[in-house]
């Protein structure tokens, strides 16, 4: 049974004043560094939906051992991204039994978060790391979920609706992870 990695990247960045997948991040592109960590973590594959400055991000960012998914939809909001990464993942194999997934901009998310939140895969699971007992980042979401979790991705809400409305294992992260994100350039020195 394999959990995949899905990294949503597409998003134009407004409050930061550019696409987040370019951001420098102490020497790596947080793109890069998403994708990584679910690398190291043990997803395979890892999928990393792009949309705003696709083309740019494609050129700088290493984006080694994953595929591209395009969203060109990217503008209606971080929803978009969340669906095509998941319709992405229906053509795997059944042995893709969940989707492990995670936002660019969360540098703090570490590879050991992210295997404490896969350990939970199966077909029927829903997880997520937990930081002083709050839900955070990586969320996992069983093949099971994936179709009505879709549904309901609209806007920048992604599966944040779906997910207040089932069941989630929350998965302490607290000590390994960090779950602030980059929204604006003075978050840089975060973490």
């Amino acid at each position: 049974m394999r959990v995949a990695g899905v990294v949503l990247a597409a998003g134009a960045g407004r409050r930061f004043g550019k696409p987040k997948a370019l951001v420098d991040y102490r020497g790596t592109l947080l793109v890069d560094r998403a994708a990584r960590v679910l690398t190291e973590g043990g997803c395979a594959p890892v999928l990393v939906v792009l949309g705003a400055a696709e083309a740019e991000v494609r050129a700088r960012a290493e984006l080694r051992d994953v595929a591209v998914v395009s969203n060109p939809d990217w503008n209606s909001g971080m929803g978009s991204s969340f669906r095509a990464g998941l319709a992405a993942l229906a053509a795997e194999p059944e042995d893709v039994a969940a989707a492990l997934v995670l936002p660019v901009d969360m540098p703090g998310v570490t590879a050991e978060a992210v295997r404490r939140v896969a350990a939970h895969a199966a077909p029927d699971a829903l997880a997520a790391a937990s930081l002083e007992q709050r839900r955070s980042h990586p969320v996992l979401l069983g093949r099971a979920h994936w179709r009505g979790a879709a549904a309901d991705a609209v806007g920048d809400a992604g599966a944040r609706r779906y997910l207040r409305d089932h069941a989630v294992t929350l998965v302490r992260c607290d000590g390994v992870s960090e779950g602030f994100d980059i929204d604006r350039p003075a978050d840089l020195d975060s973490g």
